[in-house]
């Protein structure tokens, strides 16, 4: 640590609220423990859990900091115990439970990702948590191999864009949804294979008409509540329906006989709160299976908008729109 600052900038809200919350504070350089780095931050990515947590809706997990901010990429600027000297200086993407809002971050070595040449860091901090996400539910949980068919809320969304670059690489048809003509073409010139615009049309009878009445492989939903029935109708038999967000609701009436007579799965998950031993493994994974494709240019994330850290306030606001195509950065 000799050499570095004893205090940096952050965002580091002192109550919920609204973006407003969202102001530069001076915090203390944060140490690696055994088993982290400290990274020198140039681009932390903005996601829909930063608003929830913002608004007091979603609490950081045990030890993580009250700094928001899942993701980032930048440089290793020191180590802790058990992690070697030869990562000094190497550019990273990581994973992190929080703590992405400043100018320096500390992340398990486990869960760093390394930025390969031609990637900018801007790119790089818009990755780990959408595809993290991405890959842990669609090619895990829902188990979906070349040639499924998936639908997906949320098609312009940094998830939805993660998504559906992911499906064209491993071979997928992927049908999703967007809340206007416009996000539906931009969909369809991101490479998803169908765009339904759900407000003005019933994407129930679409996804049987564009499945001629099989029904996809597997629903990937954040919508929750009134939607699971209807997703429900959109899977074909021994399908799987994975849960990643509740934004329209956390309860909803399951037809029970539907699902036994379909042998339909229902799963879910959340990433935020899980170890890092397991994160950790999904790292591994994804180095193995897409981070050549990454290495390539043939997997790159759809960058919606870039905001300086003093101006989290106004890409929270940007999200909360609804307006956005792809990842929002914040660079400090």
């Amino acid at each position: 640590m000799s050499g570095l600052p004893h205090t940096m900038q952050a965002i580091d809200p002192e109550a919920p609220g609204g973006p407003e919350v969202l102001r530069l504070v001076e915090r203390p350089v944060p140490v690696p423990g055994p088993g982290e780095v400290l990274i020198q931050v140039a681009a932390a990515g903005v996601n829909r859990p930063d608003v929830l947590q913002r608004k007091g809706g979603y609490a950081p997990p045990p030890g993580a900091p009250s700094i928001p901010g899942l993701e980032i990429a930048g440089t290793i600027v020191a180590v802790g115990e058990g992690v070697e000297d030869m990562q000094l200086g190497q550019p990273v993407c990581a994973l992190l439970a929080g703590g992405g809002y400043a100018q320096y971050a500390v992340a398990p070595a486990g869960q760093c990702l390394p930025v390969p040449h031609g990637l900018e860091m801007v790119e790089a901090a818009a990755i780990p948590e959408t595809l993290f996400t991405v890959w842990t539910n669609l090619f895990e949980r829902a188990f979906a191999t070349e040639g499924d068919s998936v639908l997906l809320h949320g098609g312009t969304s940094g998830i939805g864009t993660m998504a559906i670059a992911l499906s064209n690489i491993f071979g997928l048809t992927i049908i999703v949804t967007a809340g206007s003509d416009a996000k539906c073409e931009k969909a369809l010139e991101l490479g998803a294979d169908h765009a339904i615009n759900y407000k003005t049309e019933d994407f129930v009878e679409r996804v049987k008409a564009i499945t001629a009445g099989k029904g996809v492989t597997a629903v990937i939903d954040m919508v929750g509540g009134d939607y699971v029935p209807r997703n429900l109708q959109c899977l074909a038999d021994d399908g799987r329906h994975v849960s990643i967000a509740v934004q329209g609701g956390a309860q909803a009436t399951i037809p029970l006989f539907e699902i036994m007579r379909r042998r339909l799965t229902l799963t879910g998950s959340t990433l935020r709160p899980r170890d890092t031993a397991f994160k950790t493994l999904v790292a591994d994974e994804i180095v193995r299976t897409v981070w050549p494709h990454v290495e390539s240019g043939r997997l790159r994330p759809v960058i919606d908008r870039v905001f300086p850290l003093g101006e989290a306030a106004a890409a929270h606001a940007r999200m909360e729109e609804g307006d956005h195509v792809g990842k929002i950065v914040l660079t400090p």
